[in-house]
């Protein structure tokens, strides 16, 4: 009977293997799993033509249902790529990663869905009182109300399905995988800076943007933080883009989808962001201070769990 193969020894095991338990160590994983995302964006890209050209045949394909569709398929690629490296590579159940559900769930989705309101209305309110946005109407002054509720309803799903993407790839698997490694700190800063650099090829990306979205991802990661569960985080990470993009009509990182509020920003770039967005200007900080504030006296008293 054939033995199996021993496990390496000496430097390669320093190398490769975890000194704790027999599995790769944190570095490899990661790149592994970035390898595995990869691979599984062509199938889905593919199929995504495909449904694509179908659709073509039934209805218009738009920009905006390509942009729709683009987004739920990258998100679908993230959970797939970080369900799989979690089993396999991890060797650890996908729920540990802050899934589990408790009676803080709902009212973690709840609350961080609404915390982006008064931030991104602290935005628009800086930037309308210092002249720098040019008001042009509401969307039902141009469309009808079946397309509001169409292009809303469409945002939010889109931004529903990003929102649990990418809270679960660089809250989740990112920040979580490194904290045991080099210890939660590090970890934080590190994953906001793979956060950050995830949006390089959105359209618009400057340096002032990726500063930007660091400073994002430390907030975002502040919910898990203080809940050690992704339910608020996810719940931060959909209302900031929804309220940001389809409410108050800002670009969001780069990317202008169906606005309810019309208007053009005209401010200085450094300020504002310009075309990326309130993200990658000086605007932001103040609706950060004040987001974070919610996020301390909504988990007061708090005992983030394991």
């Amino acid at each position: 009977m054939t033995q199996p193969p021993a496990p390496p020894t000496g430097i390669l095991r320093r190398i490769f293997l975890s000194g704790e338990e027999p599995r790769l160590r944190t570095g490899w994983r990661l790149l592994l799993h970035g390898f595995l995302t990869l691979g599984l964006t062509i199938p889905f890209t593919l199929l995504l033509v495909v449904a694509l050209f179908v659709l073509g045949l039934v209805v218009p394909v738009t920009g905006a249902l390509i942009t729709v569709l683009g987004g739920l398929v990258n998100a679908v690629v993230f959970v797939v790529g970080t369900f799989l490296a979690r089993r396999l590579l991890d060797r650890r159940s996908f729920v540990s990663l802050g899934f589990a559900l408790d009676r803080h769930t709902l009212p973690d989705l709840i609350v961080g869905f609404l915390i982006p309101l008064p931030m991104m209305g602290l935005i628009f309110l800086i930037e309308s009182s210092l002249g720098w946005v040019l008001w042009q109407g509401w969307a039902w002054q141009e469309v009808n109300a079946a397309q509001v509720v169409l292009g809303a309803a469409g945002g939010l799903v889109m931004f529903m399905a990003v929102g649990v993407a990418e809270e679960t790839l660089s809250r989740g698997y990112h920040l979580q995988n490194l904290a045991e490694s080099i210890g939660v700190p590090a970890a934080v800063v590190i994953s906001s800076l793979l956060f950050s650099a995830l949006h390089t090829f959105n359209p618009g990306f400057t340096l002032p943007a990726g500063v930007g979205l660091v400073l994002a991802g430390l907030f975002l990661a502040t919910g898990w933080l203080r809940t050690r569960r992704l339910w608020l985080s996810i719940g931060l990470h959909i209302g900031w883009n929804f309220f940001e993009g389809t409410v108050f009509g800002f670009a969001v990182s780069g990317l202008d989808l169906f606005r309810v509020m019309r208007h053009q920003v005209e401010g200085p770039g450094w300020a504002t962001g310009g075309a990326f967005g309130p993200e990658a200007g000086a605007v932001v900080l103040p609706a950060l201070l004040l987001g974070a504030g919610i996020i301390w006296l909504y988990t007061r008293g708090r005992i983030p769990r394991s």
